[in-house]
């Protein structure tokens, strides 16, 4: 078990006297507040915070973050609060904590929900300070470290949180080894019997290549001594986890995996690197295709290395990865290689990554202000941590990191929210392309906008990136909130005209009174409840109606002037057009308010809205506004004679009229009789009659009709 002596000696290599004394200091502050405390495992609670500034040390964290350590958990288990410690230790350190600690008194419905406020709440810290992801990292790898005294079914819970979580965030922050270490204490903790399996199939085949790893050790350093380069060649274990991954996702066999053996060689330069690259592809065959160059394009968590795959003796296949040691010590330990919490040195590799970090952080906080609630963030946050990137180029040749399965949509909101919201179309390398084409390494990707463009739902079925998820659920709910808004004033103000009165005519006193009895925050609310279909504008209209009118019960008198609500066809989310009936600008219409949904636009004559029509709390009469020049669908029913071209003649017909087929459908044959179904998109009746007209002009159809 450490103590606090053996750790202020290890602080010595790098801390000074005044520094050592403050992680002290802070370690008897968390000592004496959860004296008495015990964890599962039997031993003082201290033992805790104690071993995660241990962790830290190992990294050669800064002063403040050991502290914060040692004082990790003492706001949420002890009475002391945030004040207390910023009192004693300072402002930057009870940060640190307060964005470690867990939130408390939370009143969530699911330990689901639990854990999605908590992992918010520590983004929101990690915007200030990077280095509250880091303590929660060394705290959750002791955790897990120790997570044997927890019964099994918290430790399964405990360990696909890891899994899903932790270990990619620890991933994309660079910090390999952590990732690896919480990786394979999970896999043991949630599958024990495979973990167990693969450890004894690893042993036992490690023993029975020892030779060949020794060999090829030999002849790569060798070859590095005659070519006067210098350099440290060592094999690469696979770890469980990454063997247990590639085993399920790739379908591979264990023995499939094992004959890959992986090498790693640490030089001095970046120039080193590529002389040993060619050095190695002369002394074993390079696999084509195999080749990645992550030192001129690092990946999105700062990492950088030369990957290659060789043929070596024996017809094993060999991986390579060349690297400078301040790409090896970044590798391992990501953002906290970087100086900035260092007394010691500057890395640019370092500093990238921590560069790197900083704008992953900020984008997981504009994702938060953008999420409705913290479980859409987890969601969001989970699709964002893909282990795999591809790398595509703006046209001006900036490269830009996405993950794997990325379409020109995530492109486009990568680049910028605003290019993503009016994104219309894409060219991939000069050529257009669909949105939803998935983008692969080295293509050139450009987004076509337009002002007037808005997000489409359907982009929801295929983008992966969180930000542009989040970004597209934001605009849409919006975008729902303003229609919702304008269709709700002015169906309130239809109900009040019968009344020769309007909303800015209200007395406010009134309207208060109708707010606070309706528990509404404002005006806008009530607005958009109504425009949602959730409160009944002939309700309200008649609450807020002019003194003068003395009968509650009195029923309203239709205003002669008042007019039906004029619709554009554009409104939106909030107005829908019946499937049933399919009304197009011409025929007389009616709305129907549907909870939820908004108005309902049906046929007059529509057979389901038939006893609803003259019920003004349900309906209310619309008519079509002039200057509408949407397109709506409609479908036809046609009974033609069975020939050979028949349906081409249709669509020749349709298309000389100025419109478009979106789907055709050809009935069962009766005798030499088939029924078609016809759904096109039309501007209005007129539009309608002048394709029914070309259609009756053929011989072979003997009648339409339009449901």
């Amino acid at each position: 078990m450490p103590n606090i002596d053996d750790l202020s000696q290890r602080l010595t290599d790098y801390l000074d006297t005044d520094q050592i004394k403050q992680v002290r200091r802070a370690y008897f502050y968390a000592e004496q507040a959860h004296d008495g405390q015990r964890r599962k495992s039997g031993e003082p609670y201290v033992t805790h915070p104690l071993a995660v500034a241990s962790i830290l040390a190992g990294m050669h964290m800064d002063h403040q973050s050991l502290m914060s350590a040692m004082l990790h958990d003492v706001i949420e288990d002890t009475e002391i609060s945030y004040e207390g410690i910023s009192e004693q230790f300072g402002g930057a350190v009870a940060d640190i904590v307060d964005g470690v600690s867990k939130l408390t008194h939370l009143e969530v419905e699911t330990r689901a929900e639990a854990q999605a406020e908590n992992f918010q709440k520590m983004v929101l810290a990690m915007a200030e300070d990077i280095r509250v992801i880091i303590v929660k990292l060394a705290d959750r790898l002791h955790n897990m470290r120790t997570l044997g005294a927890m019964p099994p079914v918290k430790q399964r819970r405990i360990a696909r949180e890891t899994l899903d979580i932790y270990s990619p965030v620890a991933a994309r922050l660079g910090m390999r080894d952590v990732q690896v270490e919480l990786e394979d204490l999970a896999f043991q903790a949630y599958h024990p019997m495979r973990s167990r399996h693969i450890r004894r199939a690893v042993v036992k085949a490690r023993g029975q290549r020892k030779d060949i790893i020794s060999q090829v050790e030999k002849a790569i350093q060798a070859r590095l001594q005659l070519e006067g380069l210098k350099g440290t060649v060592s094999g690469r274990e696979k770890h469980l986890y990454s063997i247990y991954r590639k085993m399920k996702t790739q379908r591979k066999t264990f023995v499939d995996i094992m004959d890959v053996f992986a090498f790693r060689i640490v030089t001095d330069t970046v120039d080193d690197c590529y002389r040993i690259l060619g050095a190695v592809h002369n002394l074993y065959k390079p696999v084509p295709g195999r080749f990645k160059d992550y030192i001129a394009i690092p990946k999105a968590n700062g990492y950088q290395s030369l990957h290659t795959d060789l043929f070596g003796a024996r017809d094993i296949t060999i991986e390579v990865q060349i690297r400078t040691r301040e790409m090896d010590a970044v590798a391992s330990q990501g953002i906290a290689e970087h100086s900035h919490y260092k007394m010691y040195g500057d890395s640019a590799s370092a500093v990238g990554s921590y560069n790197r970090a900083r704008k992953w952080v900020q984008g997981l906080l504009e994702m938060q202000q953008r999420a409705g609630d913290s479980m859409e963030f987890i969601d969001h946050v989970k699709k964002d941590l893909f282990p795999d990137e591809v790398y595509v180029f703006t046209p001006k040749g900036r490269i830009l990191e996405l993950p794997r399965g990325a379409t020109p949509v995530d492109f486009a909101y990568a680049v910028h929210t605003d290019i993503g919201n009016s994104c219309v179309s894409c060219r991939i390398n000069r050529r257009l392309a669909p949105l939803s084409q998935t983008l692969e390494s080295g293509q050139t990707v450009e987004i076509v906008t337009t002002p007037r463009a808005q997000p489409n739902m359907a982009w929801l079925n295929f983008v992966v990136t969180g930000k542009a998820r989040a970004s597209i659920r934001h605009f849409l709910k919006n975008q729902q909130r303003h229609e919702s808004v304008e269709l709700g004033r002015r169906l309130l103000n239809q109900f009040l005209s019968n009344y020769g009165s309007n909303v800015d005519k209200i007395e406010p006193q009134k309207l208060d009174e109708l707010l606070r009895e309706a528990q509404l925050n404002s005006l806008q609310d009530l607005f958009e409840e109504i425009g949602m279909g959730h409160r009944m504008a002939y309700v309200v209209a008649r609450r807020l109606r002019p003194d003068v009118q003395s009968d509650e019960n009195a029923e309203i008198q239709p205003d002669p002037k008042s007019r039906p609500i004029a619709i554009k066809g554009a409104e939106g989310m909030v107005l829908q057009y019946a499937k049933c009936c399919q009304p197009i600008p011409g025929d007389n219409i009616v709305g129907h308010i549907s909870t939820g949904k908004g108005l309902v636009v049906h046929r007059a004559d529509c057979g389901n809205i038939g006893a609803l029509r003259d019920d003004p709390e349900k309906c209310i009469y619309l008519e079509w506004s002039q200057t509408t020049n949407e397109e709506y669908a409609v479908t036809l029913v046609l009974e033609v004679e069975s020939q050979r071209g028949i349906i081409a003649n249709l669509a020749s017909a349709v298309s000389a009229a100025d419109a478009n087929i979106l789907k055709i459908d050809s009935g069962e044959k009766e005798g030499q009789m088939c029924s078609v179904q016809l759904v096109l998109a039309v501007t209005n009746r007129v539009h309608l009659a002048r394709i029914i007209r070309n259609l009756r002009r053929l011989r072979s159809v003997f009648r339409i009709t339009r449901p």
